[in-house]
């Protein structure tokens, strides 16, 4: 869905396709087919990894990990949890960067966030906290400049995909507050040249995560 922008804001409404087919068109690969395959590749290995942590980070983990059904696993929370659990491994302050508010505060909400993701949820869901992985808002957003670029994104997954394939293409810097998770979804998961500078090495998070191809 196309969003209508202010008129001092620096990036034009876009569309779904148009992020992929620039993306292709830069760095000569699928970024919604190479995105999604990852994900169901990694995620298992990162699932078993983030029931080995101990400490802080672990609890964070496994508040995660507690949205997932053992008996019938759904794939779009399972990429959630996935996508919500690296950056805790990666020290990252991903709660700078996912923000999720309810249906009556998007205005106030859209105040806080530069870069990012925003999931709308409905008043009485539970959204608090970087466990809440919101698997029926209603709508989510990609922030870029403190501005709706793009709305009614199908799900977290996706929106993560098309907010990394714009920072690519508009050659922008990585958000410090995930800094290091972009860096590894390019390098680790999307196979891309180190084209940003991170400031966690990611090769020796690839070697102890167990990713290495």
């Amino acid at each position: 869905m196309l969003i209508p922008l202010p008129p001092l804001h620096p990036y034009p409404p876009l569309s779904l396709l148009q992020v992929f087919a620039e993306f292709n068109r830069i760095a000569s690969k699928n970024l919604e087919g190479d995105f999604f395959e990852a994900q169901d590749q990694y995620a298992p290995r990162f699932i078993e990894l983030f029931k080995t942590k101990k400490g802080t980070v672990g609890q964070k983990l496994r508040e995660l990990i507690q949205h997932i059904s053992c008996k019938t696993p759904d794939v779009t929370v399972l990429h959630s949890v996935v996508l919500k659990g690296i950056p805790i491994l990666l020290c990252d302050e991903s709660s700078e960067f996912y923000k999720t508010c309810s249906d009556t505060t998007r205005d106030e909400a859209l105040e806080c966030i530069t870069v990012g993701v925003l999931t709308v949820v409905s008043e009485d869901s539970p959204h608090e906290g970087q466990s809440s992985v919101d698997l029926q808002p209603i709508s989510t957003a990609i922030i870029l400049e403190e501005g709706i670029v793009m709305d009614q994104i199908k799900n977290l997954s996706q929106a993560v995909c098309l907010l990394f394939g714009l920072t690519y293409v508009l050659h922008l810097d990585y958000p410090k507050c995930m800094a290091n998770t972009l860096h590894f979804i390019q390098t680790v998961m999307l196979g891309l040249g180190k084209k940003k500078t991170p400031i966690k090495t990611v090769n020796s998070e690839e070697q102890s995560f167990g990713l290495e191809q």
